[in-house]
């Protein structure tokens, strides 16, 4: 009957084998190819280099600097977001709001929107002369126009309160989901016993989203080693840099200067810090998982 069994699975696993070996495998072990080489794109034959490119990596300060971006959004994104948005799901799920669903429904708006269409929304929110931003700011008696995205001081600052802004929306209403499947004799029980909101919160509901939790943060540490398309449309990595980041420098590397081999490169090492920080996240935040 195994063998019989293994027959019958074989054929039907076979196309998709193939479309996942052809459309993922395959490009992912050209890419560690590539990386190897010195190519700029022109020829078939690429130069293979062997660790050249690695090597010139460890040396590149522009690397270091776009890399510490990254790191920086690491540290600030994930837990600013999951912060309001499990303080909102709380207040919407517990708080007995008023018009509840509009607001979840106003919240979520900015999670089916493209990046892009935000990044150019928020471009002119943020606009030094026309934006609303520095508009509302005069109505305070502020006289100064800041150039929020011009100023590198600020400019990596403001990314990522467009990014939070975007993400709060769908951490929330995946809380809310998972708050809504918590039993209400729960919070009953413990009202009945004196507990307040905050101990509520605390004891009760964030033990019972810890592994929705780990989710949320896994997702946005991924997010954050990305940033692309948002800081490429807001500020091209500008003003001198102060916004670069790996993958808009990756995309620089590659499409302006044509190093398609150290582009690459950069890719690849993106995809290895993506792979042990996901690990790295799951294992540190693992605890024994409460059933209900």
């Amino acid at each position: 009957m195994n063998k019989r069994k293994y027959h019958i699975i074989i054929p039907f696993l076979a196309p998709s084998l193939i479309l996942y070996i052809t459309f993922v495998l395959f490009p992912y072990a050209r890419a560690m190819y590539i990386s190897l080489t010195k190519w700029r794109g022109l020829t078939p034959n690429p130069e293979f280099v062997g660790l050249a490119n690695f090597e010139q990596m460890l040396n590149d300060r522009f690397f270091w600097n776009a890399l510490g971006h990254n790191v920086g959004y690491l540290l600030v994104l994930p837990i600013v977001t999951i912060s309001i948005a499990l303080y909102l799901a709380f207040l919407l799920t517990q708080g007995k709001v008023r018009f509840s669903r509009f607001y979840r429904i106003t919240y979520f708006f900015p999670q089916v929107m493209s990046l892009v269409a935000l990044g150019v929304l928020w471009s002119f929110i943020y606009h030094p002369t026309i934006g609303i931003l520095n508009g509302i700011l005069g109505l305070f008696g502020t006289e100064a126009r800041i150039a929020w995205l011009g100023n590198p001081d600020v400019a990596l600052g403001a990314i990522g309160v467009v990014v939070i802004w975007q993400a709060v929306g769908f951490y929330m209403v995946l809380f809310i989901a998972g708050m809504e499947s918590i039993p209400t004799t729960f919070y009953e029980a413990a009202r009945i016993d004196g507990a307040n909101q905050w101990q509520v919160f605390w004891k009760i509901t964030m033990p019972l989203l810890w592994d929705t939790t780990r989710t949320a943060l896994v997702f946005l540490a991924i997010g954050a080693t990305d940033m692309f398309a948002i800081t490429q449309t807001m500020t091209e990595g500008g003003p001198n840099r102060s916004t670069d980041v790996l993958a808009t420098y990756l995309y620089e590397r590659a499409f302006l200067s044509s190093q398609f081999g150290y582009a690459t490169a950069i890719g690849v090492s993106l995809f290895f810090m993506v792979l042990i920080l996901s690990v790295f996240t799951l294992r540190v935040t693992q605890r024994e998982s409460l059933e209900y």
